[in-house]
């Protein structure tokens, strides 16, 4: 059994009383694991997995799939603040795709699992605007290696590397530079 830090990305119904649930990990990058009885209502998961949370998760690697088992998770940091206006929760949700995009299944990346924490907590104390949206992929390119030539933003060098940003981000950067 691993034990490691993770924060969670994103929750899949699986069946109807299980969930797959996407980590990015301190020890082990991102991972898939199954949450056996999660959508049940006296589950021992019940109030720890949700989107964002900072957890210490136990889990068993499979064998035959990318799909762990999740045995434990403990709830560490719920990101309160971060929930407390939508553009907070949309430029988390940017954070979280953006990671999705540069990272690779089982691949250690503690470096972007450090930017992801410091975004969230940054989040969860601030509110949503320019600054920490343009910092965070600029860590992001910084981190990867990926810096472009002068005068080539941060998001240009992502898109020409991974060949797309997501799409939330025109939106998003029109939302928030209102503010």
């Amino acid at each position: 059994m691993d034990t490691t830090a993770a924060i969670l990305l994103r929750k899949t119904k699986l069946t109807e009383t299980s969930l797959i649930v996407t980590w990015l990990t301190e020890e082990h990058g991102r991972l898939k694991t199954v949450a056996k009885g999660a959508r049940q209502p006296k589950s021992r998961f019940s109030g720890v997995l949700d989107l964002f949370f900072e957890c210490e998760i136990q889990f068993v690697r499979s064998r035959k799939s990318e799909l762990h088992a999740l045995r434990e998770a403990a709830l560490n940091e719920p990101h309160e603040g971060l929930r407390l206006d939508y553009k907070r929760v949309a430029l988390a949700a940017y954070f979280v795709e953006l990671i999705e995009l540069v990272t690779e299944p089982d691949h250690p990346s503690p470096e972007l699992f450090d930017l992801l924490k410091r975004g969230l907590g940054f989040l969860n104390a601030n509110p949503a605007a320019m600054r920490p949206l343009l910092h965070f992929e600029a860590e992001l390119v910084r981190l990867l290696g990926i810096q472009g030539q002068e005068g080539v933003t941060p998001a240009v060098a992502i898109g020409r590397v991974y060949h797309r940003l997501p799409t939330a981000r025109a939106g998003l950067v029109k939302m928030i530079s209102g503010s």
